[in-house]
Protein backbone atom coordinates (compact mmCIF):
# COMPACT_ATOMS: atom_id res chain seq x y z
CA UNK A 1 0.00 0.00 0.00
CA UNK A 2 1.42 3.38 -0.87
CA UNK A 3 -0.80 6.53 0.31
CA UNK A 4 -1.09 8.33 -2.62
CA UNK A 5 -0.95 12.81 -2.59
CA UNK A 6 -4.88 12.73 -2.82
CA UNK A 7 -5.35 10.32 -0.22
CA UNK A 8 -2.85 12.33 2.50
CA UNK A 9 -4.74 15.64 1.68
CA UNK A 10 -8.25 14.05 2.13
CA UNK A 11 -7.23 12.75 5.38
CA UNK A 12 -5.54 15.60 6.50
CA UNK A 13 -8.79 17.75 5.53
CA UNK A 14 -10.97 15.64 7.42
CA UNK A 15 -8.45 16.13 10.51
CA UNK A 16 -8.52 19.46 9.91
CA UNK A 17 -12.14 19.61 9.70
CA UNK A 18 -12.42 17.48 13.04
CA UNK A 19 -10.06 20.09 14.76
CA UNK A 20 -12.18 22.67 13.41
CA UNK A 21 -15.49 20.96 15.15
CA UNK A 22 -13.94 20.39 18.11
CA UNK A 23 -12.92 24.20 18.71
CA UNK A 24 -16.35 25.87 17.85
CA UNK A 25 -16.13 25.84 13.52
CA UNK A 26 -18.72 23.39 12.22
CA UNK A 27 -17.76 24.67 8.59
CA UNK A 28 -14.38 25.77 6.68
CA UNK A 29 -13.93 26.90 3.58
CA UNK A 30 -12.09 24.90 0.89
CA UNK A 31 -9.87 27.85 0.51
CA UNK A 32 -9.16 28.18 4.05
CA UNK A 33 -8.22 24.48 4.29
CA UNK A 34 -6.22 24.63 0.59
CA UNK A 35 -3.95 27.59 2.31
CA UNK A 36 -3.48 25.77 5.36
CA UNK A 37 -2.69 23.24 3.59
CA UNK A 38 -0.69 24.42 0.54
CA UNK A 39 -2.74 22.68 -2.13
CA UNK A 40 -4.51 23.70 -5.04
CA UNK A 41 -8.01 24.25 -3.91
CA UNK A 42 -9.60 22.67 -7.13
CA UNK A 43 -7.86 19.82 -5.88
CA UNK A 44 -8.74 19.94 -2.51
CA UNK A 45 -12.60 20.47 -4.31
CA UNK A 46 -12.15 17.72 -6.13
CA UNK A 47 -11.17 15.60 -3.31
CA UNK A 48 -14.09 16.56 -1.20
CA UNK A 49 -16.60 15.62 -3.99
CA UNK A 50 -15.31 12.33 -3.45
CA UNK A 51 -15.90 12.48 0.15
CA UNK A 52 -19.36 13.79 -0.01
CA UNK A 53 -20.70 11.53 -2.09
CA UNK A 54 -19.23 8.45 0.29
CA UNK A 55 -21.09 10.93 3.00
CA UNK A 56 -18.35 11.53 5.21
CA UNK A 57 -18.34 15.21 4.05
CA UNK A 58 -21.31 17.54 3.56
CA UNK A 59 -21.24 21.07 2.04
CA UNK A 60 -23.13 24.42 1.74
CA UNK A 61 -23.32 27.19 -0.54
CA UNK A 62 -22.75 30.67 -0.76
CA UNK A 63 -21.09 33.37 1.86
CA UNK A 64 -20.66 31.72 4.46
CA UNK A 65 -20.90 27.79 3.34
CA UNK A 66 -18.23 25.27 3.16
CA UNK A 67 -17.57 21.78 4.58
CA UNK A 68 -18.05 19.96 7.61
CA UNK A 69 -18.24 17.06 8.52
CA UNK A 70 -21.57 14.97 7.83
CA UNK A 71 -20.42 11.92 10.12
CA UNK A 72 -19.77 11.80 13.70
CA UNK A 73 -15.39 11.70 14.14
CA UNK A 74 -15.89 8.22 15.71
CA UNK A 75 -17.81 6.48 12.68
CA UNK A 76 -14.90 7.73 10.74
CA UNK A 77 -12.26 4.86 10.33
CA UNK A 78 -9.13 5.74 8.43
CA UNK A 79 -8.54 2.44 6.64
CA UNK A 80 -12.18 3.05 5.27
CA UNK A 81 -11.49 6.43 4.04
CA UNK A 82 -7.75 5.00 2.22
CA UNK A 83 -9.92 2.68 0.88
CA UNK A 84 -12.14 4.86 -0.73
CA UNK A 85 -9.84 7.29 -2.23
CA UNK A 86 -6.76 5.11 -3.36
CA UNK A 87 -8.24 1.83 -2.86
CA UNK A 88 -7.39 -1.48 -1.56
CA UNK A 89 -4.67 -1.72 1.30
CA UNK A 90 -2.88 -5.16 0.13
CA UNK A 91 0.15 -4.70 -1.39
CA UNK A 92 -0.74 -6.94 -3.67
CA UNK A 93 -4.26 -8.01 -5.90
CA UNK A 94 -3.85 -11.57 -4.70
CA UNK A 95 -4.47 -10.99 -0.88
CA UNK A 96 -6.70 -8.05 -1.62
CA UNK A 97 -10.18 -8.72 0.25
CA UNK A 98 -11.86 -5.49 -1.63
CA UNK A 99 -9.83 -6.03 -4.58
CA UNK A 100 -8.83 -9.65 -5.54
CA UNK A 101 -6.98 -10.74 -8.64
CA UNK A 102 -5.88 -14.17 -8.84
CA UNK A 103 -1.35 -13.53 -9.54
CA UNK A 104 0.62 -15.80 -11.88
CA UNK A 105 2.15 -17.71 -9.13
CA UNK A 106 1.46 -21.86 -10.24
CA UNK A 107 0.30 -22.45 -6.27
CA UNK A 108 -0.95 -19.58 -4.90
CA UNK A 109 -1.90 -21.92 -1.86
CA UNK A 110 1.46 -22.52 -0.97
CA UNK A 111 3.10 -19.42 -2.22
CA UNK A 112 5.33 -17.90 0.06
CA UNK A 113 5.19 -14.37 -1.18
CA UNK A 114 1.51 -14.45 -0.93
CA UNK A 115 1.70 -15.51 2.59
CA UNK A 116 3.76 -12.74 3.58
CA UNK A 117 1.65 -10.01 1.93
CA UNK A 118 -1.00 -11.17 3.08
CA UNK A 119 0.37 -10.79 6.64
CA UNK A 120 1.49 -7.23 5.55
CA UNK A 121 -2.02 -6.74 4.55
CA UNK A 122 -3.56 -7.81 7.71
CA UNK A 123 -1.25 -5.26 10.14
CA UNK A 124 -1.91 -2.81 7.76
CA UNK A 125 -5.86 -3.05 7.80
CA UNK A 126 -5.63 -3.77 11.67
CA UNK A 127 -4.10 -0.82 12.05
CA UNK A 128 -5.68 1.65 9.74
CA UNK A 129 -8.97 0.23 10.82
CA UNK A 130 -8.66 0.42 14.46
CA UNK A 131 -8.19 4.38 14.30
CA UNK A 132 -11.06 6.67 13.89
CA UNK A 133 -10.94 10.39 12.98
CA UNK A 134 -12.09 11.01 17.39
CA UNK A 135 -8.36 9.46 17.96
CA UNK A 136 -6.58 11.02 16.01
CA UNK A 137 -8.15 14.76 16.81
CA UNK A 138 -8.12 13.94 20.22
CA UNK A 139 -4.14 13.26 20.19
CA UNK A 140 -3.82 16.16 17.50
CA UNK A 141 -5.24 18.69 20.00
CA UNK A 142 -3.73 17.38 23.06
CA UNK A 143 -0.36 17.80 21.33
CA UNK A 144 -1.09 21.44 20.26
CA UNK A 145 -2.60 22.10 23.60
CA UNK A 146 1.02 20.37 25.42
CA UNK A 147 3.14 22.70 22.98
CA UNK A 148 1.32 25.69 23.65
CA UNK A 149 0.60 26.09 19.63
CA UNK A 150 -2.34 28.10 18.18
CA UNK A 151 -4.68 26.45 16.23
CA UNK A 152 -4.46 27.73 12.81
CA UNK A 153 -8.27 28.23 12.72
CA UNK A 154 -8.36 30.11 15.52
CA UNK A 155 -7.57 33.92 16.01
CA UNK A 156 -4.18 34.34 17.28
CA UNK A 157 -5.31 36.68 20.56
CA UNK A 158 -7.42 33.15 21.65
CA UNK A 159 -5.49 30.91 23.09
CA UNK A 160 -6.03 26.98 22.51
CA UNK A 161 -6.48 26.38 26.50
CA UNK A 162 -9.59 28.51 26.49
CA UNK A 163 -11.37 27.07 23.81
CA UNK A 164 -10.45 23.50 24.63
CA UNK A 165 -12.28 21.50 27.18
CA UNK A 166 -9.68 20.45 30.19
CA UNK A 167 -7.69 16.86 29.35
CA UNK A 168 -10.11 13.81 29.60
CA UNK A 169 -8.61 10.92 28.96
CA UNK A 170 -11.35 8.92 26.50
CA UNK A 171 -8.74 6.76 24.89
CA UNK A 172 -8.40 4.99 28.37
CA UNK A 173 -4.63 4.95 27.81
CA UNK A 174 -4.01 4.81 32.14
CA UNK A 175 -2.35 7.94 31.44
CA UNK A 176 0.25 7.23 29.43
CA UNK A 177 1.17 9.73 26.72
CA UNK A 178 0.98 9.42 23.02
CA UNK A 179 4.81 10.05 21.33
CA UNK A 180 3.02 9.46 18.07
CA UNK A 181 -0.46 7.91 17.38
CA UNK A 182 0.50 4.88 19.70
CA UNK A 183 0.53 5.19 23.53
CA UNK A 184 4.54 5.32 25.04
CA UNK A 185 4.96 4.86 28.39
CA UNK A 186 7.28 7.69 30.23
CA UNK A 187 10.15 5.98 29.36
CA UNK A 188 12.66 6.69 26.81
CA UNK A 189 14.79 3.97 24.73
CA UNK A 190 18.08 3.67 24.50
Amino acid sequence: MKLSKRGEYALRALIDLGIASELGLPMLQASELAAKEKLPVKFLEQIFMQLKAAGYVESKRGKFGGYSLAKRMDRIRFGAVIRLIDGPLAPIRCVSQTGYVRCSCPDEVHCGLRMLMLDVRNAIAKLLDRYTLADIVEITLRKLRRDKVTSPFLSRSTKLRSVLPPMVNRLGDGGQEFNSVGPTSGRRRK
